[in-house]
């Protein structure tokens, strides 16, 4: 098992912003055991064969970052992404999955990641800051998954300012309903953290959670990627080939149910989660990408944005 770190530079493209130099690598087997945890917290039949279930990687190749690196909000101090500044809050905004091929469970693999690409934007918040990073996956020499992580960094709360409620309550045993159920409590919440090796206080600390405007503890937005994954998963659908995007639209706070389903008119390959109150926290939606992973969305987007010369920095947002 390594942890290296290099001088290569990860370069933004059609994003507006230059990616940081800095490269962590991380090379070790991919992991029964964290497939098998991960089955456990979702219910499913353990993943101990082969192929690793698509978005299971998330439990693979961690950053094992020291205690004495980890600030008082439970985020590290450094590394990728950047912590955030004093008072100024990090959240997971969505991300956008290219796998290209399967990961074998038992075998060696190695994740590079960098910063892909840096943005920022005004939006009815305030001044946001979004930061793409990328982590790729090669096991026998061969790019397997390539995970782009879109984050953003949101100004202090203001004095004052309400904290986001609850968004649902758990649904009574025995209900059913379209879609994959998942029932989150703190128990869970806690698992996932560890499982990811994620210390945000938010997901298992609730006197922190209010601090930083929460009224109670937030659910992992990686976890609803993960769930929105295996709904498409038990349509029948094959990630592999094909790019998965996914946006979280709103924080989920509470212990709740939440459900993947298909969008109520949506075609087969889109995907969303919604809270136990019935609101969609997060969608998401399969395209067939290219050799290189593209995908037909990409080339019109290209065309349109030097059509209408566009740069990432002149738009406007919230998030």
């Amino acid at each position: 098992m390594t942890a290296v770190r290099g001088d290569e530079r990860g370069q933004a493209r059609g994003s507006g912003g230059r990616g940081s130099g800095e490269r962590q690598v991380r090379t070790d087997v991919i992991g029964r055991h964290p497939a098998e945890a991960l089955a456990g917290l979702l219910g499913v039949r353990p993943a101990a064969a082969e192929p690793l279930p698509p978005m299971w990687h998330v439990v693979q190749l961690l950053e094992a970052v020291p205690q004495d690196l980890i600030g008082p909000d439970g985020h590290p101090l450094a590394g990728l992404p950047a912590p955030p500044a004093p008072g100024a809050r990090r959240m997971f905004a969505g991300g956008r999955v290219w796998h290209r091929r399967p990961l074998t469970v038992g075998r060696e693999a190695t994740r590079t990641s960098w910063i892909l690409a840096s943005r920022e934007v005004e939006g009815r918040s305030g001044h946001l800051r979004f930061v793409t990073v990328r982590h790729e996956y090669v096991q026998d020499g061969d790019l397997a998954v390539r995970d782009d992580h879109e984050i953003v960094y949101r100004p202090p709360r203001p004095a004052g300012a309400p904290s986001i409620a609850r968004t649902g309550e758990p649904e009574p045993p025995g209900t059913t309903g379209p879609g994959t159920a998942l029932a989150v409590d703190p128990v869970l919440l806690f698992r996932f953290s560890a499982l990811t090796y994620n210390a945000h206080r938010i997901h298992y600390d609730r006197d922190h959670a209010r601090t930083e405007g929460f009224d109670d503890l937030v659910i992992h937005g990686p976890l609803q990627a993960v769930l929105m994954a295996e709904e498409l998963r038990g349509r029948g659908h094959d990630l592999l080939g094909q790019v998965f995007t996914y946006r979280l639209h709103a924080p989920v706070v509470g212990p709740q149910t939440i459900r993947a389903r298909r969008p109520e008119g949506g075609a087969p390959e889109q995907v969303e989660t919604v809270t136990g109150d019935g609101e969609v926290s997060a969608s998401g939606s399969l395209t067939a990408a290219d050799e290189n992973g593209g995908t037909a969305g990409d080339r019109a987007a290209e065309v349109g944005g030097e059509a209408a010369g566009e740069t990432s920095q002149t738009r406007r947002g919230d998030g």
